[in-house]
């Protein structure tokens, strides 16, 4: 994913609400959210892009284990490495583990660094852990309220139903501008069951300022076209956008919205049922 929007117990109805969107180039091989018959349990959207051939994904909900994570990567063109492990397939350990998410961020934050710069969201919908190889501030788990991420090592959060949203960030830097908008627009709809409403969130197409974009190494004119929350290019852009509901009562709709090329829509899949929730978690 390369923006996250979410509520973290920050509704009396609603445990969990996701609203993200995956940026990526056209040509990168993908299958949508479906279940994977080869891991019973799962469902997720399919990355088939991986130097390995291993599928992988960007985000994923396991309903029967009450397990749900996503990632985005964090922008460092300088620094990218060919032969670092696929950030998907950190997502399948957790999907297809059983520790729990401390345990989990945990013992991934102490391995050597397989990787390229990543956010990393893991939960039991008990408690929701964000961690990056890129932050000295991770593992952190998350308190309730609004929180996004996008492609920077900086978490912005803020707490639901300030007249006026602050977004503050984990290290006093600037939240990016479709961190912060976004979240004072996912403030509005909180609450709603309509997964519409997050999917005209995720939909703004408006680009930063140039004296708030941030500075991450792209060309100045792709700089200002990945600062839209939702990025419609030729070459690269939102493939996917996904909302996911998870209520107190432990029912859940998670749907997806694919793209093509300038953002033309492909299609939408629609899931529903229950998650686990108040499960006995794992020391």
């Amino acid at each position: 994913m390369c923006l996250v929007l979410l509520g973290w117990r920050a509704h009396p109805d609603l445990r969990l609400i996701i609203a993200a969107n995956r940026d990526e180039f056209y040509t990168r091989p993908t299958e949508s959210m479906r279940w994977w018959p080869e891991r019973p349990g799962l469902l997720a959207g399919r990355d088939l892009g991986a130097p390995s051939g291993v599928p992988g994904t960007w985000l994923g909900l396991v309903p029967e284990a009450g397990r749900f994570a996503t990632v985005t990567n964090v922008r460092g063109p300088a620094e990218g490495r060919t032969d670092a492990r696929s950030r998907g397939a950190l997502l399948m350990d957790y999907l297809s583990g059983s520790p729990a998410p401390e345990k989990f961020v945990r013992a991934t934050a102490a391995d050597t660094d397989d990787y390229n710069g990543y956010n990393l969201l893991v939960s039991d919908l008990e408690t929701l852990w964000w961690h990056s190889n890129r932050s000295g501030n991770t593992p952190l788990e998350l308190p309730p309220g609004l929180h996004g991420l996008s492609n920077a090592a900086l978490l912005g959060s803020a707490g639901p139903g300030a007249a006026s949203l602050e977004v503050r960030t984990d290290t006093g830097a600037a939240a990016w501008p479709k961190v912060r908008d976004g979240l004072r627009d996912l403030d509005a709809v909180l609450g709603s069951r309509d997964v519409n409403d997050y999917f005209d969130v995720l939909a703004d197409r408006t680009i930063a300022p140039d004296t708030e974009l941030p500075h991450t190494g792209l060309p100045w004119d792709r700089e200002r076209s990945v600062s839209a929350r939702f990025v419609a290019d030729t070459w690269h852009g939102t493939r996917c956008s996904t909302v996911l509901l998870v209520g107190e009562d432990g029912q859940f709709v998670i749907a997806e919205r694919s793209f093509a090329e300038l953002g033309e829509p492909l299609g939408e899949v629609r899931f529903s049922g229950r998650v686990a929730l108040d499960r006995a978690r794992e020391d």
